[in-house]
């Protein structure tokens, strides 16, 4: 009797227990879900820069050749500046010479360098030559050929000319980006019909491995550079640059043909716009353009977590689980952003013999190192900061130990103390350099020298 009765008590018992458990599961609130997490920003920072003419003038020939050794050194030339030009993801420059190897070195009007000068230009820090200028066809085509050879065996990519079959534009690796470079000169006007560079008549086959573009068929070839644009951005860069061999010599203000040109380079899509051949600076400009920002591809969708027996069992139930939160998805209409494409309209002479003493001109014998740094959202994939300065420099030249010496010497931070200034006695005409290009550019690009490498 008693046995029964301890049993039917532990049934009920069994039997409250199991209840219990069954309300609790069908109840007792879930555990709160964790919130997503929204994946990191990403995004990637990159300094380029870009000097203007490096020429090569008999009297530089002269002066860095060594006649008890027979060997050319131009390394001292850019002792000065080098720094400025390692320190960037990305050195660009416009080589205004050829290198046709024939021993037969000369300067202007038909420049002919030794291989050394390519190889010091490298040595400098530069990574893209950009061989697109009215002085590429100096030595002909076979210049013109062997010139491409020099340079890229130096170490430096080309843009602006290119072998036979090569890509007409460039891609170069730059930190976490790919950066596009396409590069133009102009043309001279017809002669009897046929295309000229540089008032000479162009040679058979150089019209096809030369970018360039012509004032008298613009329309036409801003066609082709936003081509170009297009192309060199389906092959994977991240970032467009163009480079312009245009304007007039020593005119230190921008032509209303050349602001043309660059809006409609902007408008193609390029990011960055560098140019020269006035041998003079030229003011800095930046295009504004308002675009529309592409939404990136939505990411591979991630499977869901596995659900928990209890959920999957409360849902079969249909108890206990919360009233679904309608989303609301408001139409915010596309999101407009500000393009900025800096514009440096002609970075001058970098080094030239062209100066006040040879051309009565002093504008010729000042510079810059254009420099553009910008934050670059890798997720959304377009520039989302940037910021536009430039490196004021001078070219040095005075007479040092029975020698001439050039130097290019860059205005920033204490440089009335350059060694070069204080030998020569200049430090007045450079201070007058630094002067005249704030007075033309104004101080809000001005380089700021806490963020050098001094």
């Amino acid at each position: 009797m008693h046995k029964k009765k301890k049993t039917g008590t532990t049934l009920l018992a069994v039997f409250c227990l199991v209840v219990v458990a069954f309300v609790l599961l069908l109840f007792f609130p879930l555990p709160e879900e964790a919130p997503e997490t929204e994946p990191e920003p990403r995004s990637a920072e990159l300094t380029i820069r870009c000097a203007g003419d490096i020429m090569g003038h008999l009297s530089q020939l002269i002066a860095n050749y060594d006649s008890a050794t027979g060997i050319y050194d131009f390394s001292g030339d850019y002792e000065y500046v080098q720094d400025y030009i390692k320190e960037a993801d990305l050195s660009l420059c416009n080589v205004e010479t050829t290198f046709l190897g024939d021993g037969n070195y000369k300067g202007y009007p038909y420049f002919n360098s030794p291989d050394q000068l390519a190889v010091d230009i490298a040595e400098a820090g530069f990574d893209v030559a950009l061989f697109s200028n009215n002085h590429i066809l100096d030595t002909k085509l076979a210049g013109l050929e062997r010139s491409l050879q020099v340079l890229g065996d130096a170490g430096l990519a080309t843009a602006g000319a290119y072998s036979p079959g090569a890509e007409r534009t460039l891609i170069v690796p730059a930190g976490e980006l790919n950066v596009g470079i396409v590069a133009y000169t102009y043309e001279t006007a017809l002669y009897n019909g046929h295309r000229t560079l540089n008032g000479s008549i162009m040679p058979a086959g150089a019209p096809e491995r030369i970018n360039s573009f012509r004032y008298y068929e613009l329309e036409e070839d801003l066609r082709q550079i936003a081509d170009d644009i297009a192309s060199v951005r389906a092959r994977g860069a991240d970032i467009v640059i163009t480079y312009f061999h245009w304007g007039n010599e020593y005119q230190r203000n921008a032509g209303e043909i050349e602001k043309e040109i660059a809006l409609r380079a902007a408008q193609a899509g390029t990011d960055i716009i560098f140019a020269s051949h006035p041998h003079v600076v030229q003011e800095i400009g930046e295009i504004l353009l308002e675009e529309e920002i592409i939404p990136a591809p939505p990411a591979e969708e991630v499977p869901e977590p596995e659900k928990s027996w209890i959920l999957s069992f409360r849902q079969k139930f249909g108890i206990g689980l919360p009233e679904p939160e309608e989303e609301i998805i408001p139409d915010e209409g596309p999101k407009i952003r500000t393009r900025v494409v800096p514009v440096f309209y002609s970075m001058g002479n970098f080094i030239s013999n062209q100066r006040q003493e040879t051309l009565d001109n002093r504008y010729t014998e000042q510079g810059m190192i254009a420099s553009v740094r910008l934050t670059y959202d890798l997720d959304a994939g377009y520039i989302k900061e940037i910021d536009t300065e430039y490196i004021p420099t001078w070219v040095e030249k005075y007479n040092k130990n029975g020698k001439t010496r050039y130097a290019i010497i860059p205005l920033v931070g204490d440089y009335p103390e350059n060694p070069e200034l204080l030998a020569s006695g200049h430090g007045a005409r450079a201070e007058e350099a630094l002067t005249d290009m704030i007075e033309l550019i104004g101080g809000e690009y001005l380089y700021r020298y806490e963020y050098g490498s001094e």
